[in-house]
């Protein structure tokens, strides 16, 4: 068994800025009430013409680009996302297109928020087994697209990105050390698009009772996501061999300051060792891990050796952790599109 590890990171935000202060103009709410309930202060959305594909693209080329990596030279590609550009084909397979990644295979992951935690996992798995060598793991939501503008709950908390890496392997002990994966059925409900499936097909009375735009159980998520951190955060570094004052930083999914907070105090750790930017883009679902990652790279915080937590949650209900000794140089940032 041979080990995993990044070799490239891309990510790509759409240009539109939405404030909270616009967000007042829309919904009954306050810049004071979000932020001091979420943290978030804005938030990207994508263009009417642009599709998960197309942020997966771009992050993908800068991911590529960081590695040195042709597209050729793909073996895998696989795209987290809840936001799928349709039903099928794969968005995987429409990056894979548009790159020219010709001798590659292409399947999305869908597990909501943890699916590029997920799909990460799978291509250690592809990599560690010796059945691939080059895998591009991509996170891309427009999740812009799935909310109801109307609903205060939910509109004023998620935002449009992509983050990618690229995967090789490396030597045992370096790179993805351990992961952990699960879930609970039984909660999904809690967070869920209802219509547009084989349960609900569209109709005009789907359409009419808003069954195609996200749903949410605030509360209930909340309970479950405060819970579910800490113990994702403690079976990655258990099943690593490490202990977890030896972290140098925790990459948490963005959803919400307070769970973000909720967690340090629970592990009991500082606050500092987890990297934030909720503030900026708010909820981009399984866009949020890569995107953190890459700016905890860009921005000279995880360094060469330093050893990593990355944790997400998400409907399903679903949840996802994974430790790393980070390897990858440091590179300047080729760009961000931003």
């Amino acid at each position: 068994m041979r080990g995993s590890t990044i070799t490239g990171m891309g990510r790509y935000v759409p240009r539109r800025v939405m404030t909270n202060h616009e967000l007042e103009k829309i919904v009954e709410t306050t810049d004071e009430w979000i932020v001091s309930r979420t943290g978030i202060r804005e938030r990207r959305i994508a263009a009417p013409e642009e599709a998960s594909s197309d942020l997966a693209f771009h992050a993908a080329q800068e991911a590529l680009a960081d590695a040195g990596v042709s597209p050729e030279q793909i073996d895998l590609i696989i795209v987290g996302t809840a936001t799928p550009d349709m039903l099928f084909p794969a968005t995987a397979c429409i990056v894979q297109d548009r790159l020219g990644a010709r001798n590659a295979g292409a399947f999305d992951v869908s597990a909501a928020c943890s699916s590029w935690v997920y799909a990460a996992a799978v291509a250690h798995g592809y990599i560690a087994g010796g059945l691939a060598n080059t895998v591009l793991v991509v996170g891309a939501e427009v999740l812009s697209k799935f909310v109801n503008w109307k609903d205060r709950n939910t509109c004023v908390l998620f935002g449009d990105s992509a983050g990618a890496a690229v995967l090789r392997p490396c030597e045992q002990g370096r790179g993805f050390l351990s992961f952990y994966l699960g879930a609970d059925g039984s909660g999904g409900s809690l967070i869920a698009v209802p219509a547009g499936g084989s349960r609900i097909p569209a109709s005009y009375d789907s359409v009419e009772q808003n069954l195609h735009f996200m749903q949410m159980n605030g509360r209930e998520v909340y309970k479950f996501a405060v819970r579910c951190i800490p113990k994702a955060i403690e079976e990655a570094v258990q099943r690593a061999h490490v202990a977890i004052e030896d972290v140098d930083w925790f990459i948490p999914h963005q959803a919400n300051i307070r769970i973000i907070d909720a967690a340090a105090e629970r592990l009991g750790q500082p606050r500092e060792k987890f990297f934030i930017n909720v503030e900026r883009y708010g909820n981009t679902s399984s866009a949020s891990v890569p995107v953190a990652l890459y700016e905890a790279v860009r921005t000279g915080r995880l360094k060469e050796g330093d050893l990593a937590v990355l944790v997400a949650f998400g409907g399903g209900l679903t949840w996802g952790s994974c430790a790393m000794r980070w390897t990858m140089p440091t590179t300047t940032d080729p760009g961000s599109r931003a």
